[in-house]
């Protein structure tokens, strides 16, 4: 089993190789045919000296020679480097011919064909490849598993004994590390380009280090004959010293190095492990990493050793029982004291645009506050450190980002992780952990964090946050400046929400008037805060991102602050007329975010209209028309919005200025819309039924909506809102269309029309939408395509014809109308005289106004009453009724006839 795992090994190993040396093989041919294409041209022209030997040979090719093994040490095994050489540094007769020769100037005697330059080129490639490069690789691996299989060996047959086998192994292995430093010092030179990615004195290393680990192990684990301290301490000065090695051979076997170190506390398994042992070795193991690293740039090692370090530190916390909360805080400590410390030591401030931040520093910043997390929420922890550590590690985060400018990651952890915390606080839903059985949910308890200390480290971590932020986003102001929004970012980010946390714990959400004042103190620290930073821009008070996160910081708390002091009723009231205050602040400062702020209110003014219609509750709206909550609710932030446009047209005049112009139009509509539904319902104006009136209130909207969108666009042009102008009014159309004349007629639903004469149901959903799609059409006429403007003028007529229908229906049959009470002679021969007299005013409107589809319309209704006189009326209706139905149809349409007779007749004249 163990002989089949190790070749198993090796076979991937050598695919690995083989596959990755036929795509270089592959690349190589295509470059060398390219080139031999050009020198066939002669448009590379051949820059050559060859030696008296080579030229008495005729000889075409020379080689270069490859410079020292130590000038070449450091660089990547896995990636070769193009060598230079001079002439002189090898004899000529000890070229050897590769893919990478220098061409010398052939004898005009011998002609070589294309064909066959091509053929030997290959060939010299294959065989650079086989003999340089896959010999070195499977060579090193070969002797590694050698060691091993020796020792197998030994083992089955018997010949020596356990302690001598394992001397011979170690011999082997440290042989084979001498080897290969023999060969660097003694000048090791790669004699064909591109044979240094297969550096033999690293491979020997390597090779001798991975023997040297499997003895030690075998040493402990096999025969015990060593203990566990011992084989710790061979196992970690193994790992501690391929590492160091790494500085004159490459950062791959630093990586063979890194893993072996990190793999040590698996093979050495004791029973009773000690938390300081283990985390006192990463530490060592971690610094010399993090010297080396820094000192060879090498950021993938760097980030492999912080990798490592923090998965030991979460599968030991997993372990939560047991677990020393002493220890989890010193590796912490040790990690983030490692990166300020030794990795960025010397790597600038990060001030230059390419440098905003160390992408090696996201991986200590992702495993320190997933620690930090959990000493904070899970129960165990947070029992023995009373969530006092994790808010300490939190802090020191923010310090070392604040220290070390590239260690941004840090920052963008510490806030996140502390947002969680603190959302985790928030009864009901908690976020709670368990890491004895690996479990991270949301329950309905409420912590242990959730207490007087919480609320201290709460205010702690708050304070920190802002300052920190602020002070760090006006000092990047100016120079980087997606450093300094971040910061200014999670300067608010972070404060807000754990107020908001703090709030909803242990404040009085009815009314809180201390947390309130605390509110209104943030939103003079940010306001303040982004003024001063602000200031520090080049060009100063340009008002920049980390501007507009300071400055929508502050306006997050004034929303809070109005929850937390005022009522329903006063803070939608309050809030809508708030949107003044960024408005007139673009009086003093242009600072773009002012004019967002004020649609922000809008926002936030139409999600609370959303979640609550009535403003004040169901329960507390008063009965009274007109003056009750819903006048101060829509009509004070209608006003607001209304002056807010004004002010940004006057100032700033962009998009938001547009967007308080629509959101003052709309609220002004649904001021009405709502008043009149609270008359009209006693009241009530959020019900689950859907009624004919709140369709109507919908449709009044939509199609007001419309033509302020038209109005808007006229004064600055824009495609969303010429589209979205005609998308309102197909909608408005649409409600008219299904909900008017199908859904909800009360000639088919039977609602109650109401009580009084004109101004009833009938004159809410059909009149006034037919005034309002009469007036868009008008309006729109000119302004927009001609099927938009006739749509909406026959969807008015088509009302106007519906509404005088419904009335005389309602003045026969009172306040229920349902088509089901019949129809009556007096009633019938009225309609048949209402649509002739509709159709009359239609025809006088249509040539009036020059519209072509209301002549149309005119035309139909006409031919319908037609119908109705012939088909109808003449089997209903009797006596005296009858003669008068067709006495005044003849009289309408012979009137009809002679006004087109006129009106042609003037035409042509006009025409002559």
């Amino acid at each position: 089993m163990f002989e089949s795992l190790i070749g198993l090994v090796a076979i991937i190993a050598l695919f690995v190789i083989i596959s990755r040396q036929q795509s270089r093989i592959g690349l190589i041919e295509r470059e060398l045919g390219a080139l031999r294409s050009l020198v066939l041209s002669g448009a590379v022209p051949f820059a050559a000296r060859p030696s008296e030997q080579e030229a008495a040979e005729g000889e075409a090719y020379t080689a270069p020679v490859a410079a020292p093994a130590v000038d070449i040490a450091p660089a990547a095994i896995s990636e070769p480097a193009p060598v230079q050489a001079t002439q002189a540094e090898i004899p000529a007769a000890e070229s050897v011919p590769g893919p990478w020769s220098t061409p010398e100037a052939t004898p005009k005697t011998s002609e070589v064909a294309p064909a066959a330059v091509a053929k030997a080129a290959r060939q010299s490639d294959v065989e650079t490849a086989l003999g340089t490069r896959w010999a070195v690789w499977v060579g090193g691996i070969a002797l590694a598993l050698g060691g091993l299989f020796l020792v197998r060996y030994t083992i089955e047959a018997g010949i020596f004994g356990p302690g001598v086998r394992l001397t011979m192994a170690a011999v082997l292995g440290l042989v084979l590390v001498a080897a290969g430093e023999f060969i660097r010092r003694t000048g090791f030179k790669v004699p064909v380009q591109g044979a240094a990615g297969a550096y033999i004195p690293a491979i020997l290393t390597a090779a001798g280090a991975f023997i040297l680990f499997g003895t030690v192990y075998a040493a402990h684990g096999v025969y015990g004959f060593i203990g566990p301290a011992l084989a710790f301490t061979l196992l970690g000065a193994i790992g501690i010293a391929t590492i160091a090695a790494a500085l004159v051979h490459g950062q791959a076997l630093a990586g063979i190095g890194l893993v072996g170190a990190m793999v040590t506390p698996v093979l050495i398994a004791s029973q009773a492990p000690n938390p300081w042992a283990l985390f006192g070795y990463l530490a060592i193991v971690l610094a010399a990493t993090g010297v080396i690293a820094r000192m060879r740039d090498w950021k993938a090692l760097m980030a492999a050793a912080f990798f490592g370090t923090g998965i030991w530190t979460i599968l030991y916390m997993t372990d939560a029982p047991g677990a020393n909360l002493s220890a989890i805080l010193f590796i912490d400590t040790v990690t983030l004291a490692v990166l300020a410390l030794v990795w960025l030591s010397s790597r600038g401030d990060g001030t230059g645009p390419a440098r905003s931040f160390d992408w090696p520093s996201i991986v200590p910043g992702l495993f320190v506050a997933f620690s930090a997390l959990g000493l904070s929420v899970d129960l165990v922890f947070a029992a023995a450190g009373d969530a006092l550590p994790g808010a300490v590690l939190l802090m020191v985060m923010v310090a070392v980002a604040l220290y070390r400018p590239l260690a941004l990651p840090l920052l963008y952890a510490a806030g996140l992780a502390t947002v969680l915390i603190y959302l985790g606080i928030i009864p009901p839903t908690s976020i709670a952990s368990d890491f004895s059985s690996g479990a991270l949910g949301v329950d309905g308890v409420p912590l242990a964090t959730a207490n007087v200390l919480s609320l201290r480290l709460g205010i702690g971590l708050g304070v920190v946050f802002i300052a920190a932020g602020l002070w760090a986003a006006r000092r990047f102001a100016a120079s980087a400046q997606i450093r300094a929004a971040s910061w200014a970012a999670w300067g608010v980010i972070a404060p807000l929400v754990i107020l908001l946390a703090l709030w909803f714990t242990f404040g009085n959400l009815d009314r809180d008037f201390v947390y309130a004042a605390v509110a209104a103190l943030l939103v003079v620290v940010f306001a303040a805060g982004g003024e001063c930073i602000a200031r520090a821009e080049e060009p100063p008070l340009r008002g920049g991102v980390a501007v507009s996160f300071a400055l929508g910081g502050a306006a997050v708390a004034g929303l809070l602050m109005l929850h937390m002091a005022f009522d329903s009723g006063w803070t939608t009231t309050l809030l809508g007329a708030t949107a003044i205050v960024p408005a007139l602040a673009t009086r003093w400062r242009s600072y773009p975010v002012l004019g967002w702020i004020s649609v922000a209110a809008v926002i936030a003014v139409l999600g609370r209209v959303a979640f609550d219609p009535t403003i004040v509750g169901a329960e507390f709206l008063s009965m009274t028309p007109v003056f009750n909550w819903l006048l101060p609710g829509y009509g004070v932030p209608a006003l607001a919005f209304g002056f807010a446009a004004w002010q940004l047209a006057n100032t700033t005049d962009g998009r938001p200025r547009l967007a308080m112009e629509a959101a003052a139009a709309l609220f002004a509509l649904l001021t009405l819309a709502m008043l009149v539904r609270h008359a009209m319902h006693g009241g009530v104006i959020n019900s689950d039924a859907p009624t004919l009136a709140e369709q109507a209130i919908y449709t009044l909207i939509a199609i007001g909506a419309g033509a302020i969108l038209i109005a808007i666009d006229r004064r600055s042009p824009s495609s969303v809102l010429r589209y979205g102008s005609m998308a309102v009014g197909v909608v408005s159309v649409a409600f008219v269309v299904i909900q008017h004349f199908l859904v909800l007629n009360p000639l088919f639903t039977d609602e109650s029309t109401g009580r009084i004469p004109v101004l009833n149901l009938l004159f809410l959903a059909y009149l006034l939408p037919a005034v309002a799609a009469g007036g868009l059409a008008l309006y729109s006429r000119g302004k927009r395509p001609k099927w938009y403007s006739a749509m909406l003028a026959l969807v008015a007529a088509l009302l106007a014809f519906a509404y005088a229908t419904l009335s005389v229906r309602r003045l026969f049959k009172g306040e229920f109308i349902g088509l089901w009470s019949g129809l009556g002679q007096l009633e019938t021969y009225t309609y048949s005289a209402l649509w002739l007299v509709i159709g009359v005013a239609l025809l006088t409107a249509g040539v009036w106004l020059k519209s072509q589809v209301l002549r149309i319309a005119s035309a139909g209704l006409i031919a319908v009453a037609v119908l109705k006189v012939f088909l109808f009326d003449m089997s209903e209706l009797e006596g005296v009724l009858r003669a008068l139905s067709f006495i005044g149809l003849g009289a309408v349409l012979i009137g009809i006839g002679l006004f087109y007779q006129r009106l042609l007749t003037r035409a042509a004249k006009e025409k002559r």
